[in-house]
């Protein structure tokens, strides 16, 4: 009894409001004077709760926040002139009591990531579900109100641990996202079931992938940038073409990188030692410094990491133990200047290298985790961004802009067996042929522009308008070096220029019933030319591959929504999206492959409420001209049309807070998909494939449509399940357990007798315990913890393909000891 009185006067204090809170910018207009009338403005207009450790300091005087901001940034601006300090105490609950002093540096408010909710708290302090607004619509759509299928990951849920893996802890978190693993750097990734091969090759990637507002893959292979100091990712689940344009058929990957706080100077850093049962140990580290130049106006956040991820793989054949070692260094750098009357300007970099000593692969037979070859195959990823991004608000209306510049380079090389004759397609290489070393070198370089005009609203309601323009040059080069010749193969060098005019409006025929449509008018250049060789002898076989195109694409988009209440929103969405065509090599000759396009028809409900949120869809998409690579009897990939197809896809996925500080999440998805109509030039490639393989005559093979009973990379089921609690050990302790299961079922490689073989059914597990509080803690993190062997979505050597078992197994059980500290 005694303690509840003592507790009256701080619950008297207690500023209520609308019990929500959001990590992204909201607009607050809150004047100068005593501290508990600014703090009640400021929670009406943020959405948050507000409350003082003691009513005395009601009375001290809070400094005027004003204009589009974080809801961190806006307490500590209303608390910049006091000692005082606000610190989240649960979801959208905020508490104001002296700033704790520290060793160095100002002090400033607790860290932007969330504190864990007490145990102790009785459940009826569970607020309701802050309204996540989704950013990667290009107008802040409420999440409640957006009609299509959408996972997001606070980034304060990923650990150091967790940014240490890029867009493998994105796969392991979302049942609907799926990568490749040739190694980080060189991989693929798939959404909801479009997926084309797993070669990087010629063609545009079926995601979308976005670095805040910069794209930064075309033609190229997921750079598998390290995920720290993240807002948050949002994954767009189907077709983008309206708002992405090319490139975006399964979906868009968009991660949200924290910018620079004008008014604190702060920072951050980590560590990590990682011990790999039967492997070597591995480190990482990285840091973080939040420094405001000039307070309120101009700011700069700079990070770099750094990490060694130990080998797992013996090769036998040249004696070597553990030779797959991964190296990545990187770090990006942010300005933003805030002059005033709502304009924001961001300046960033980004850049990032990848280095693998050896390929991923082993071979079944040896127990896979051994291999046997008699070279090195190591591979490369450089990665540079820099982009300019301006803003302007009036009300509800945003201008933004933004310049982009993207660049790219990736090295593979490949153990194979020497050609006769390098430039004669007829000669297969014998059995019994000499080693041959292939390499590979992408380079690829982007620019990009775009304008856009939004209205927004609170309930979803508005529209868009923007112009794009787009320029990617990719070229592709390629060597043979063995024991008795060694000549550069036939390389491609593909260009691509986009001008867009895309837009798209929602509005309410009925109370709680939108419609929304749009639309994206896209022109593009194509131009393409041999690389390394003649182009007489390129261009022999297929001479009208030489030509430059032009293409006209309409992409139209429609989506109904309807909220019976504010829990539940049900919807219906058509989309479609495209990619351009381009050139590739087959052997050493010039071949043409179509753009491709999909149209998806897709329905689902969506539950959110405080305890629960549960989202549903079910989509079928059509999928004209597919772009895919086989390979041919001499292990050489090419890119073509393999044919239309369809894919069927049924996902559900889950989050459930049965008590404060405990949540359980599920997920399972169902894919079913088919090569329906295969091309004839897929189907002659495969004949030609299966006569060489066999040894026997073309005309000899039967049809082989049964070579394309589905499509690659996707697996017939997919499925996760989570497990998250924190409780408090002391008042400066906290521990938090994550913990989760993840399913993948079975696939195939690719299409055609070769890449036909199956892959999957493999369980993934991971747990992660840290202790500390907000600003300090230790951690350790244990994955793969059935030390299971699987064989994930990868190849080893295309080449050798024909004639070994190749499978990529799971990284085997791994302890990582780590810590964190910020200030």
């Amino acid at each position: 009894m005694v303690r509840a009185l003592s507790f009256l006067p701080v619950a008297a204090a207690l500023i209520a409001a609308p019990a929500y809170a959001r990590d992204e910018a909201v607009e607050v207009h809150v004047a100068a004077g005593r501290l508990d009338s600014a703090a009640r403005a400021l929670a009406e207009q943020a959405g948050i709760s507000i409350g003082f450790s003691d009513p005395a300091y009601g009375a001290l005087k809070g400094g005027a926040v004003k204009g589009r901001m974080t809801v961190q940034r806006a307490l500590a601006q209303l608390l910049r002139k006091t000692d005082l300090r606000a610190r989240q105490v649960a979801t959208a609950s905020y508490r104001i009591e002296p700033a704790p002093k520290v060793a160095f540096g100002p002090t400033r408010p607790a860290a932007a990531r969330p504190a864990p909710v007490r145990a102790h708290l009785p459940a009826a302090v569970l607020p309701p579900p802050r309204e996540i607004v989704v950013t990667a619509t290009k107008r802040d759509i409420p999440l409640g109100a957006y009609p299509g299928g959408i996972q997001i990951i606070d980034g304060s849920e990923l650990s150091p641990a967790d940014g240490a893996r890029g867009s493998a802890a994105i796969e392991a978190r979302l049942a609907s996202v799926v990568t490749t693993h040739l190694g980080p750097g060189r991989n693929k990734l798939f959404i909801r079931g479009i997926a084309d091969s797993s070669f990087v090759g010629p063609t545009q990637a079926t995601v979308g992938q976005y670095w805040g507002n910069s794209r930064i893959t075309y033609s190229a292979p997921d750079p598998s940038l390290r995920l720290y100091d993240v807002r948050s990712v949002e994954v767009l689940e189907g077709p983008q073409g309206t708002l992405y344009g090319a490139g975006s058929l399964g979906g868009v990957v968009r991660v949200v990188p924290r910018e620079p706080d004008l008014d604190q100077v702060g920072g951050a850093a980590w560590g990590g030692a990682q011990a790999v049962q039967d492997g070597q140990p591995g480190v990482d580290g990285g840091a973080i410094f939040n420094l405001p130049l000039v307070e309120g106006k101009l700011g700069l956040r700079a990070l770099a990491f750094g990490a060694i991820e130990g080998g797992y793989i013996d090769d036998t054949g040249r004696g070597l133990r553990d030779v797959n070692d991964v190296r990545t260094l990187g770090g990006r750098v942010a300005l933003r200047f805030d002059p005033g009357n709502d304009w924001t300007v961001d300046l960033s970099a980004v850049g990032q290298r990848i280095d693998g000593d050896d390929s991923q692969y082993a071979e079944r037979e040896s127990g896979g985790l051994k291999r046997e070859s008699t070279i090195a195959q190591p591979y490369r990823n450089d990665f540079w961004l820099a982009d300019l991004i301006l803003r302007k608000r009036w009300g509800s209306l945003e201008l933004t802009t933004s310049l982009g510049y993207t660049r790219q380079y990736v090295f593979e090389q490949f153990e194979g067996a020497e050609l006769a004759q390098p430039n004669d397609p007829a000669m297969a290489p014998a059995f019994n042929a000499s080693i041959a070393r292939y390499t590979q070198k992408n380079r690829v370089e982007m620019l990009t522009a775009e304008t856009r005009l939004a209205r927004m609203s609170k309930d979803g309601k508005g529209w868009l308008i923007g112009l794009s323009l787009l320029s990617n040059e990719a070229r592709v080069n390629r060597d043979m070096e063995g024991a008795v010749i060694g000549a550069p193969l036939t390389g491609v060098r593909n260009k691509v220029r986009e001008a867009t005019l895309y837009g798209e409006g929602t509005v309410e025929l009925f109370p709680r019933f939108t419609v929304t449509l749009g639309g994206r008018l896209t022109y593009s250049s194509l131009t393409g030319d041999s690389e390394d060789v003649l182009p007489l002898y390129a261009y022999s076989k297929f001479p009208e591959a030489s030509k430059a195109r032009k293409e006209t694409r309409f992409l139209p988009s429609a989506a109904i929504a309807y909220r019976p209440t504010d829990e539940l929103t049900l919807f219906a969405r058509y989309q479609q999206g495209f990619r351009p065509g381009g050139i590739s090599v087959r052997r050493e000759f010039i071949q043409r492959y179509k753009g491709d396009r999909v149209s998806t028809f897709e329905g689902g409900a969506r539950y959110r409420d405080a305890r629960l949120e549960v989202e549903a869809s079910a989509s079928w998409t059509k999928w004209r001209n597919i772009q895919a690579d086989m390979i041919d009897g001499f292990g050489f990939p090419t890119t073509l049309n393999v044919g239309d197809g369809r894919v069927l896809s049924l996902g559900i996925a889950s989050r459930w807070r049965p008590v404060a500080g405990l949540e359980l999440d599920a997920a399972i998805y169902f894919n079913d998909s088919k090569v329906s109509d295969p091309s004839e030039l897929a189907l002659s490639i495969s004949r030609a494939t299966t006569a060489i393989i066999e040894g026997r005559p073309e005309a000899d093979v039967p049809f082989t449509a049964s070579d394309f009973r589905q499509l690659p990379n996707i697996a017939d089921i997919s499925g996760r399940f989570g497990v998250s609690y924190t409780t408090a050990l002391s008042d400066t302790a906290d521990l938090r357990a994550r913990g989760y299961l993840r399913y993948v079922g079975k696939s195939t490689l690719g299409v055609g007798p070769i890449l036909g073989q199956l892959q999957g059914n493999y369980a993934d597990t991971g747990l992660e315990v840290r202790v500390g509080n907000a600003r300090r803690g230790i951690s350790l993190t244990l994955t793969n913890l059935l030390n299971g062997r699987g064989n994930r979505f990868a190849v080893g050597s295309p080449f050798l393909l024909r004639d070994r078992n190749q499978i990529t197994p799971l990284q085997p059980r791994t302890v990582r000891l780590g810590f964190d500290m910020s200030f």
